[in-house]
């Protein structure tokens, strides 16, 4: 398929491109989901030719590459995925403590929002609990620390909303995992580099504990 690709055509189903990557159906669904994000792709409903998912523009060669990252970290151990994350959140959190402009505090506040509502199932919390990590490494300034961690917190996505699913006090731990994400947010806010990068690592090591479900995207909900 290489090449011969362009902009306007449909996508084959997932079921077969993950039959031609060798790689999980949940680990196409994510990464077609980062190629949204940033514009190259569009899922289309409806039925016939017009339908599926469209290439609206071809992806530079630095987003080529943190797809081909964001698919291949599902081959590591989660272990080793989740203390990468931890030294690149770190990071990430005491950049964005120094850097963070308003417009950075807005958009976490709004992930806040989304996570606070009362309509937010697991779903919706976990795709809010994404755009926030998402936005402290896009708030620290750093490009490649950034790109790094969006990768690694998508790649992630589906494993956590399989554990999420399983975790039958669901409420309980949505309370303290949105406790922590405003205390996160608060040492940001605050310029305390220190703090946010402290937290970050407690939070995420908090949520890794809770969450004995987390395994291989393969294992989730299709």
């Amino acid at each position: 398929m290489a090449g011969r690709l362009k902009v306007g055509d449909t996508l084959p189903p997932e079921r077969e491109l993950a039959a031609m990557l060798r790689v999980s159906r949940a680990g196409v669904r994510e990464a077609i989901r980062v190629l949204e994000s940033h514009g190259a792709l569009e899922s289309r409903v409806g039925a016939g030719t017009s339908s599926g998912t469209v290439i609206t523009a071809m992806p530079g060669t630095a987003l080529t590459r943190l797809l081909r990252l964001h698919v291949g970290l599902a081959n590591f151990p989660l272990g080793d995925v989740v203390e990468l994350r931890i030294a690149l959140e770190r990071a990430s959190a005491g950049l964005a403590a120094h850097n963070a402009d308003d417009g950075d505090l807005d958009r976490m506040r709004e992930t806040l929002s989304r996570m606070e509502s009362a309509e937010a199932d697991r779903e919706i919390f976990n795709d809010a609990d994404t755009d926030f990590h998402v936005a402290i490494a896009e708030a620290a300034g750093n490009r490649l620390v950034a790109d790094l961690t969006t990768a690694i917190r998508n790649s992630l996505r589906a494993q956590i909303l399989h554990a999420f699913h399983r975790r039958e006090s669901w409420e309980d731990l949505r309370g303290r995992l949105l406790d922590q994400h405003r205390e996160i947010f608060a040492a940001v806010e605050a310029g305390d580099a220190d703090r946010a990068a402290a937290l970050i690592e407690q939070h995420i090591r908090f949520a890794v504990s809770e969450l004995p479900h987390m395994g291989r995207p393969e294992s989730g909900p299709e």
